[in-house]
């Protein structure tokens, strides 16, 4: 039976065909995808279907994704502005830097919008925290620039804007895989369900974990998940070693990268009253996950973006910031992001050729403060500028 839902999603890359429209798909949506991409749109278009397979320790399952269509924002931007506005769901997975990219067609959509419908739901599944929040800034102030700022008042009529935290590993696929994608078994996508009260629709899809506080399950992913994963990625690129299982696998970086964790299982115990216990159990399923030898992820795959991930509120300065402002160990944190500064100039990733541009042209100093965003009264600030020094000096 044909879909009776329509969901639009940006991004056609392999965390949107292999998580988000999964969980659309297997919800009873029909998918729109959008993307600028010639090759994956038309290689959507032509093939009508894909096979999402699932692996884990215990083995693996395949299903088929169907009932989707795609366009290309490049050259039909009418037709995805008008996609939108007859949705249900808006999400993307595009990268937290290209949400001010995919602003213009939503809030086109929005301005659109019949007042029959119920309001859009807007969905950012990107790893960063409030990435949703963000994009809702791009949007509204497209509206308030380009278009008419009237539309704001009531706005909340037209869209509802939820952020959410997502967890699932995508690996590095395998060569001639085309459209099919490979991906871990284990998955979390939480949302934040109270923007969604009082008129709102909240979307029923299949998979979505409605909480009332964000912030908590935000900061356990990004700070376990994405921290330790990041840290073995470092760490294993300047051993030269090219998988994340194999870093876990050497006993001397396995603990440098629990260290790590440990640092921010502390601040995740004090700060959001989680218990010890069941962060203690949710950082061995973590180590669990990335120590997989059947995902096979490679560490400059894992690693790419530095800048972004030494950034004020990622997984390495986020949690040390909170954790010296509480008095707290931050050892492993800051080793940890050592690596992360000696990522530089790697092959196919602008953002390490960046850093090592900013790292040969600014003073120890002015680099700490541009690349982290710490305040030089900040009680990390002078600890991260020990670290650039060093990183320079070698």
């Amino acid at each position: 039976m044909a879909p009776t839902k329509k969901a639009v999603h940006f991004g056609g890359g392999n965390i949107g065909r292999g998580f988000v429209a999964e969980f659309l798909h297997n919800s009873g949506y029909e998918v729109v995808f959008v993307d600028v991409m010639d090759a994956i749109i038309n290689s959507l278009n032509e093939a009508k279907s894909y096979t999402v397979t699932e692996i884990g320790a215990d083995g693996q399952r395949s299903f088929t994704i169907d009932n989707y269509r795609a366009i290309n924002s490049k050259y039909n931007m009418p037709e995805v502005v008008n996609e939108i506005a007859t949705a249900e769901v808006v999400t993307c997975a595009v990268g937290p830097n290209i949400l001010k990219f995919v602003a213009e067609p939503v809030a086109k959509a929005i301005e659109a919008r019949s007042s029959d419908l119920p309001p859009l739901a807007v969905i950012a599944c990107e790893n960063m925290i409030n990435a949703t929040t963000a994009w809702k800034g791009h949007i509204e102030t497209y509206i308030k620039d380009k278009l008419n700022a009237e539309t704001l008042n009531g706005i909340e009529k037209r869209a509802r804007y939820a952020n959410s935290a997502i967890d699932r590993i995508v690996p590095q696929q395998d060569e001639g895989a085309g459209l099919n994608v490979k991906i871990e078994k284990f998955y979390e996508w939480c949302v934040e369900q109270k923007p969604f009260e009082n008129g709102g629709n909240k979307p029923a899809i299949e998979g979505i974990h409605y909480v009332d506080d964000l912030e908590p399950y935000i900061e356990r992913k990004l700070f376990t998940v994405n921290t330790s994963h990041a840290t073995a990625a470092y760490y294993g690129h300047q051993a030269k070693i090219p998988y994340i299982h194999e870093v876990l696998a050497d006993q001397k970086l396995h603990d440098t990268v629990r260290a790590a964790v440990k640092e921010t299982a502390a601040l995740i115990v004090k700060k959001h009253g989680i218990s010890q216990d069941e962060q203690d159990k949710y950082v061995e399923t973590i180590i669990s996950r990335i120590s997989n030898p059947t995902l096979k992820d490679n560490v400059e795959r894992v690693g790419r973006a530095p800048l972004r991930k030494l950034s004020r509120k990622e997984r390495f300065i986020g949690p040390a910031a909170q954790l010296a402002e509480m008095g707290l160990p931050v050892d492993a944190l800051l080793g940890a992001a050592e690596q992360a500064f000696r990522f530089q100039n790697v092959e196919g990733d602008e953002e390490s050729v960046e850093l090592a541009k900013i790292l040969k042209e600014k003073s120890a100093e002015d680099a700490a403060a541009h690349i982290t965003g710490l305040e030089k009264d900040h009680p990390l600030y002078e600890r991260v500028v020990a670290v650039v020094k060093k990183v320079q000096g070698a």
